[in-house]
Order: C-alpha cells, then sequence, then structure tokens
C-alpha cells in the first residue's frame, strides 16, 4: 500500500515535470502542485487509455504515460489560468 503511494508520486512528479518542460515558458508553479497535477494527469491518462481499449502485455506503458503528460499540459495550463498566474517567456 504504502509503496504505491509512494510510486503514484514519483511517477506523478515525473509527468509533471515532463510535462512543465513541455509547456512554453516559464510556469510559476511550486513542486508540490506540479506532483499532484503529473499525478492527476497520469492518472486521468490511464483511465483514458483503458477507456479505449488499450493493454499493455509487457514492459513499460508508454501510451498512458504519454497521454498523461499530455492531460498534466492541459491541467497545468488551466491551473496557470484559473489561479491568475501568468507563464512568462
Amino acid at each position: 500500500m504504502i509503496g504505491t503511494v509512494i510510486g503514484a508520486i514519483v511517477v506523478g512528479f515525473i509527468i509533471g515535470a515532463l510535462a512543465r518542460l513541455v509547456m512554453p515558458g516559464k510556469q510559476n508553479l511550486g513542486c508540490i502542485m506540479t506532483t499532484i497535477l503529473g499525478a492527476l494527469g497520469g492518472a486521468i491518462g490511464s483511465g483514458v487509455t483503458s477507456y479505449l481499449g488499450y493493454r499493455n502485455h509487457s514492459g513499460i506503458a508508454w501510451i498512458p504515460f504519454l497521454v498523461g503528460i499530455i492531460v498534466a499540459v492541459i491541467l497545468i495550463a488551466i491551473y496557470l489560468g484559473a489561479t491568475g498566474r501568468r507563464i512568462r517567456s
């Protein structure tokens, strides 16, 4: 149980960090919010790909990971827009 939670936090941070790297400009966003939005993006990405019928048979599930990054980019953009924080170039 605790290993699953720690794994989700680590993967969420990786997805959130990669999403911030993909986004243009500099985002005014902390590590905790990056991790939360990355974990949420990863969960939504996994859910969407599972709903669409994707099944990973072995190895790393790259498709849900990439979809999670895309969802995290969208979530970060929504968060920055909702909080009024600007993306600085």
